[in-house]
């Protein structure tokens, strides 16, 4: 049996790697995750996700914020897969310490306890859950130029209801591309410059300290599990407890950005698979489904799967710091490991709604983080 310390693992995706784990027979399992009412509810004993995984690990109630906690769960593992982190792009950008302490300085205290440890330290890979948000816009082709890594749209064209992309030489409309793991890095909210701060941190100091590391790129996880009273957690979450109670449904832009969903089961056995992968190691890897979809196309599955009344309004609204698209190239996933997203998205959202009907729903958030974004100049309802 080996020694793996998951961090965050009662949540979303933490929940799923700890369950395959769990079944694996092959792992001893220490979590640690400070079970955020933000994602658990006031009472975390009656959460679907602490619930999943509450008696198959050794479960540690505790910040990534506190070095001694930190240290006590590092001691005698010797995997990590680090997932704990604040994850709401647009929350990120007016809570701005909290994301930094949690998301840079939580890893930090990773190391610091391994290197404390010293010759005692066991640690021999860290495995890091990033985001597609570093990439900012991503990968774009222009007619006239070729590739190009287009920075994020300008708020005045985005108020005259014009959400495209163009070229930033040509000025030519811009097609989207996959984009690969190569692409240029240009955060566009704080949430991504911290994540592209933890995978420079494990790229620097890994090598340092003789450990393995693989860094991972997720795209728009989902799939049941996931959180229905977190405000920021994305649109399945916000459009599914409006839709329950047929309220009207604000659609964002033109409702033709789009997205790529990838089930948090795949997410997981992509994950798991670098633990025994070497070719993984010192690596970066998108996961998704390579195939984007658009928020109206979403909205529509979702309505009809719900049988519910609530009215689609496109509302030239938007969020400052939200990308136009987003379509991952899995190709160096696939080859190195073998992975290959088994389930779509028809099936992954049926089972998605089905789950969520049998959830109590909670949106009362929902507008008051619409506020909150607004007061801090993040959100702009268009007049």
């Amino acid at each position: 049996m080996k020694n793996i310390l998951i961090t965050g693992g009662a949540g979303f995706i933490g929940s799923e790697i700890v369950s395959k784990l769990f079944d694996s027979k092959e792992w001893n399992i220490t979590v640690l995750d400070v079970l955020s009412e933000q994602i658990h509810g006031k009472n975390f004993t009656e959460s679907y996700l602490y619930n999943n995984i509450k008696d198959k690990c050794n479960f540690i109630k505790g910040d990534i914020r506190d070095f001694d906690t930190v240290y006590k769960a590092v001691e005698n593992n010797e995997y990590i897969i680090h997932l704990a982190a604040e994850t709401g792009t647009g929350q990120s950008m007016y809570q701005i310490n909290r994301y930094n302490e949690v998301n840079i300085m939580g890893t930090s205290n990773l190391f610091q306890a391994i290197s404390n440890l010293g010759k005692e330290s066991k640690v021999k890979k860290i495995i890091l859950s990033s985001s597609r948000s570093v990439y900012g816009e991503g990968k774009y082709n222009c007619p006239a130029c070729g590739v190009v890594f287009p920075k994020s749209r300008n708020r005045e064209t985005m108020l005259k209801g014009d959400f495209n992309l163009y070229c930033p030489y040509c000025g030519k409309k811009l097609e989207l591309v996959p984009t690969t793991e190569d692409s240029e890095v240009s955060p566009c909210s704080l949430y991504a410059f911290t994540k592209y701060s933890q995978e420079k941190m494990l790229q620097t100091l890994c090598p340092a300290m003789n450990i393995d590391y693989t860094i991972f790129r997720f795209q728009n996880v989902y799939g049941a599990g996931q959180s229905l009273k977190n405000p920021y957690t994305g649109i399945l979450s916000i459009f599914s407890t409006l839709m329950l109670e047929n309220k009207p449904i604000n659609i964002f832009e033109d409702g033709l950005e789009s997205r790529d969903f990838v089930h948090v089961k795949d997410i997981a056995d992509g994950v798991i698979s670098s633990l025994s992968i070497a070719q993984s190691n010192s690596e970066i890897f998108n996961l998704g489904s390579g195939v984007n979809t658009t928020v109206i196309e979403i909205a529509k599955i979702l309505k009809n799967a719900y049988n519910s009344q609530s009215k689609l309004n496109i509302t030239g609204d938007f969020r400052v710091g939200d990308i136009a698209h987003n379509k991952a190239d899995i190709s160096k996933a696939k080859k190195i490991l073998n992975f290959v997203p088994k389930i779509s998205l028809e099936d992954g959202l049926s089972d998605f709604c089905k789950w969520v009907k049998n959830q109590s729903t909670d949106n009362t958030g929902y507008e008051k983080s619409l506020s909150e974004m607004e007061q801090s100049g993040l959100f702009i309802r268009k007049k």
